[in-house]
């Protein structure tokens, strides 16, 4: 007896033509096929299964029981290849209840995720959102294996072939000062820039690393008051001292609204950046993936 391994499984739709059609060559044209290939895949069935299957009669080819037996288990598999195999399940963002999982450092918050919550919530209202920070070899294995579904910012070592990246949009820095600091105007000199003492971030999230690189490769030493990973005391701290903190636009910008504080253009020229998201190329056809990469382009992308 043939087992499963063996049997091909490309047959049965031949088994159901047939006996729906009770003909060879309307079976033949029902499937696209020519009419000795159904012969040829006929007789295959009938070895494999050790029954003729279908007998010629008056009204055509007649099923045997053997035959008859296998009708409704073969409407079954193919209807199930069908729905389950070959149609790509839909995502529906108005009834998800998933969760989506970003990499973000604390500047990525601030910057994504007011507008994305907002959006979720008028467009995807019971689906959930966790923000992670990790460092950059962990996000490579969340991306891989599901647990994160996208890597939104400034992530240079996600390289190599199975990582795909989109880019949203370019960043800058800009500095901040006390509204009522005595250095005035736009831009601030560099003689006042090495003078006035700094506060510096040294957080998880790797976009500062372009600007401190910057300073290293012209060889600038400032005089650093203040160094902490935290973001988010930056603004009241800037707000009530004479400190200087340069951080990346969008950041700056944040912080001038919340706080009395000004925006003040750094000494030199800084390289702008790409703020991009990241995805493993095994989730590049998944639906609710495509799906939120298609709303963050929508917010944020230009």
């Amino acid at each position: 007896m043939m087992n499963e391994t063996e049997f091909d499984l490309n047959l049965l739709p031949v088994v159901l033509a047939i006996a729906e059609e009770r003909s060879v060559s309307r079976a033949a044209e029902r499937l696209g096929w020519s009419q000795p290939k159904v012969s040829i895949a006929l007789a295959k069935l009938r070895a494999a299964l050790d029954d003729p299957l279908f007998i010629r009669g008056s009204h055509g080819m007649s099923p045997t029981p053997r035959a008859l037996a296998l009708l409704v288990p073969t409407r079954d598999i193919l209807a199930r290849v069908k729905n389950e195999v070959l149609i790509r399940a839909a995502f529906n963002p108005v009834t998800t209840t998933r969760r989506f999982t970003f990499a973000l450092s604390d500047i990525g918050e601030m910057t994504f995720l007011p507008k994305l919550l907002a959006y979720l919530q008028a467009h995807a209202p019971n689906a959930t959102v966790r923000s992670v920070t990790l460092p950059p070899d962990e996000i490579a294995v969340g991306l891989e294996n599901g647990d994160i579904d996208l890597a939104v910012g400034y992530f240079p070592d996600l390289k190599g072939r199975n990582f795909f990246q989109q880019r949203l949009f370019t960043h800058s820095f800009i500095s901040l000062l006390n509204a009522k600091h005595p250095i005035k105007g736009r831009r601030i000199s560099m003689e006042e820039f090495l003078r006035i003492g700094h506060a510096v971030i040294s957080a998880e999230g790797r976009s500062q690393e372009v600007f401190e690189q910057l300073l290293a490769k012209h060889r600038i030493e400032r005089r650093i008051v203040l160094s902490t990973p935290h973001f988010m005391s930056i603004p009241f701290i800037i707000a009530s001292t004479e400190l200087l903190v340069t951080v990346p636009y969008a950041v700056g910008e944040s912080f001038a609204k919340v706080a009395n504080i000004r925006l003040i253009e750094p000494p030199l020229e800084i390289p702008q950046f790409d703020l991009k998201q990241h995805w493993h190329r095994k989730y590049a056809k998944d639906e609710a993936n495509m799906w939120i990469r298609s709303v963050l382009v929508k917010l944020f992308s230009a």
